[in-house]
């Protein structure tokens, strides 16, 4: 008998027996599973003990999708056997796999009613919980102020338009976008500028009434300034604000502090460096001085400064925004310091490889109404461990201060996958706009254009979406007119309807269709071009300089008025297909075996930060719709340094009538 044999046979004696003559026979597998694991899976708690308490196996290794033996043991619902492991191993059961799916989830999934039961008395109902990321998608570099009893944050927005996101909550979980930081085209300043560049790491604090954005502006590498300081204010969180005024202090990540005397600092790196400006945050008053340069002493950036119990606290941003990203802490008695560094630094770092939440750090404390302190900070979910898809995604912890003073966030447990929710009431809303498909009265803020878009970009017209065509090509960074949001899920299915007789489609190589974008760089296309009269299906592919058609049909049938596009998303896959409709066909009422298969791509792994070594990629996986002009080909010059716009002439349009995502 084999020592899986005797664990399946629930045999405790021939267990020991075969322990004892060869004590390395415990770190077999079977079928792939540990024999720990295994042990766990049957609900025999004998055993189990059995093998932690006098075999040589190890209880630090998960599986591939980086499961514990609390992972095998829920579904048996053996509640001795789940207490025993939480509660002698200390395994939680709040602890996620690679996908984020927890013990406590497997529990009511399985139907474990009692190990439910148990998991519900020992960390509070499921539904008191909440869930990291608690911001899915490209929502990197938070920052969140509290007035009153509401919550605001602001996250990069790099080259879209318009700029720098403001979000609302009123219980730190549930967040919707409320206005942008600049939205007067003429203030934008990113037309010339690369994917990647353009507003980062922002920053949101409040002084006497008003609201201050300030982040840096980060040009191309072509001349001599590369990095400046923008500060925009507003009485109201959503704005209006003003024209954006900029410091010509170079650094990255500009933070706001007031002291208790009223004097204002920016605060930036390389360290955390601070200088003093006036108090509308327009100008620089004093030159920059290091405070500290951090703790781990490596790309030590996202400068933030709080005021606590008579200490100064500086959080820092360090190791890269990459597998070494995490949060450290430094105090001083004064301002100017010495700042002495947390003997727990760092404070934030996802330690655990397989993890399904990793890069974390980048966080600024926010004191809640009742005296909770929590933290927002970036964290990226990566598939196959190496293509970060969805962005830089924002986390959120609860903070805990020692004895002594020093901050600790989520126990120094790293993220957390289900967290109990702030003391605050429960503030959830309905995000119909998302998955709604048509278009109503305006554009929802969650919409995003690549660049400031050409005048008369759009119309909305009895529900539909007139988009306007653009006069380059996507592979340019002088391209225009392509509406984006962020994707927020690995899998996810898109269907959008466009009408075959728009104007842009009665143009030889007018083209028109939706996009899965990252950058001028990377993207694909779905779409359709006039040929010559002819209208063809395409799906392509454009890797750096390269633009490779993976699939084209004509569409011989010009009966129909309307072609719905459908692209259904499983991480690195994507499957198109398509089906052609008359008037008033909702896309809804088409059956998934009502579509036609065009073709599929199994890696799309270029739409990441990771799928290109080129120009600073920083951003995320978008989808959404475009149009362009065939004069944009013909006149594109080779290098885009010299490419110029076609005349602005009469805009032409590509109508959408709807456009969904499900996930």
């Amino acid at each position: 008998m084999t020592m899986a044999e005797a664990i399946i046979a629930g045999n405790l004696e021939a267990v020991r027996q075969l322990q004892i003559e060869n004590p390395s026979c415990i770190d077999e597998r079977e079928g792939g599973i540990t024999l720990p694991n295994l042990a766990a899976s049957t609900g025999n708690l004998d055993i189990f003990k059995y093998i932690v308490e006098y075999s040589r196996a190890s209880f630090n290794e998960t599986d591939e999708d980086n499961r514990t033996a609390l992972f095998y043991a829920v579904p048996t619902d053996n509640v001795e056997l789940v207490k025993y492991i939480v509660e002698r191993l200390g395994m939680s059961g709040l602890t996620g796999d690679k996908n984020l799916v927890t013990p406590y989830d497997i529990a009511i999934e399985s139907g474990a009613v009692n190990v439910t039961a148990y998991f519900k008395e020992k960390y509070g109902d499921i539904n008191d919980m909440y869930r990291n990321p608690i911001r899915t998608g490209m929502h990197p570099d938070p920052s969140i102020v509290c007035v009153g009893d509401d919550f605001y944050m602001v996250n990069s927005s790099f080259i879209y338009f318009p700029c720098i996101p403001i979000s609302h909550s009123k219980d730190l979980i549930h967040w919707e976008v409320i206005g942008h930081a600049i939205t007067n085209p003429e203030w934008a300043y990113i037309n010339e500028l690369e994917g990647g560049r353009g507003y980062w790491a922002p920053d949101i604090s409040y002084y006497e009434g008003r609201f201050y954005i300030t982040a840096t502006y980060r040009l191309n590498d072509t001349g001599t300034v590369y990095r400046r300081q923008m500060v925009v204010s507003s009485d109201k969180p959503e704005g209006p604000y003003c024209k954006p005024s900029f410091i010509n202090e170079d650094g990255i990540d500009p933070s706001i502090f007031t002291d208790d005397d009223g004097r204002r600092y920016m605060l930036l790196n390389r360290g955390a460096r601070i200088f003093e400006i006036s108090t509308d945050g327009k100008s620089q008053l004093s030159p920059a001085t290091l405070l500290y340069y951090g703790s781990q002493k490596r790309a030590p950036e996202g400068s933030h400064l709080i005021k606590k119990d008579g200490w100064y606290y500086l959080f820092q941003a360090e190791g890269g925004t990459g597998e070494g990203h995490r949060i450290t802490v430094a105090r001083s008695r004064s301002l100017f310091g010495v700042y002495e560094p947390c003997p727990f630094n760092p404070i934030m770092r996802q330690n655990n490889p397989k993890a399904g939440i990793q890069r974390c750090g980048h966080g600024k404390p926010v004191l809640t109404p009742n005296g909770e302190w929590y933290i927002p900070y970036l964290c990226g979910r990566q598939v196959d461990g190496k293509y970060s898809l969805l962005g830089r995604e924002t986390a959120l912890d609860k903070i805990t201060w020692t004895s002594d003073g020093w901050p600790m966030v989520n126990n120094l447990e790293g993220p957390s996958t289900l967290a109990k929710k702030p003391d605050l009431p429960d503030h959830p809303f309905e995000n119909t706009e998302y998955c709604a498909g048509t278009f109503n009265d305006s554009l929802p803020h969650s919409w995003s254009w690549v660049r400031v878009p050409e005048r008369a970009s759009y119309r909305l017209e009895n529900g539909s979406l007139l988009l306007r065509a653009g006069r380059m090509p996507l592979s340019t960074m002088y391209s225009r007119n392509i509406l984006v949001r962020p994707q927020e899920s690995f899998r996810f299915t898109i269907t959008a309807s466009m009408r075959l007789d728009s104007e842009v489609l009665m143009i030889d190589d007018g083209e028109a269709g939706i996009t899965c974008y990252y950058d001028e760089n990377t993207y694909l296309t779905f779409n359709v071009v006039n040929n010559s009269g002819h209208l063809l299906l395409n799906v392509c592919e454009h890797i750096d300089n390269i633009t490779t058609k993976a699939a084209c049909i004509k569409l011989t049938d010009e009966s129909h008025s309307s072609i719905i596009f459908r692209v259904d998303t499983d991480y690195l896959k994507r499957s198109f297909s398509y089906s052609l409709s008359d008037d008033n066909v909702s896309p809804d009422s088409v059956s998934p075996e009502g579509f036609t298969q065009l073709c599929s791509l199994d890696n799309v792994y270029y739409l990441c930060d990771e799928g290109l070594k080129k120009g600073k990629r920083f951003t995320g996986a978008m989808h959404g719709m475009y149009a362009c002009l065939p004069s944009c080909k013909t006149q594109h010059a080779d290098t885009e340094s010299s490419a110029m716009l076609p005349p602005d002439d009469i805009p032409i349009y590509a109508r959408f009538e709807s456009y969904k995502c499900t996930m």
